[in-house]
């Protein structure tokens, strides 16, 4: 059975494989980029969940016109 427990070692290799992988200078880009998009992510959210100010208006119903059937 495989445990997905992460130990010491395990970040370690993970942390030098990112380094390998892009370098010292992109990775704070790359979390900064991160972050910005988690920033933008929970503003939004916590703007669907505020009601707005305005209430919705309201559309005109077209009315329910009949067209005669075409042959």
């Amino acid at each position: 059975m495989i445990l997905l427990a992460l130990s010491a070692a395990h970040v370690i290799i993970v942390v030098v494989a990112l380094l390998l992988l892009f370098g010292g200078k992109k990775i704070p880009e790359l979390m900064s980029g991160i972050g910005k998009g988690m920033k933008d992510f929970k503003k939004a959210i916590k703007d669907d969940d505020e009601p707005s100010a305005d209430p919705p208006k309201e559309v005109p119903r077209a009315e329910n016109k009949k067209e005669p059937m075409k042959e």
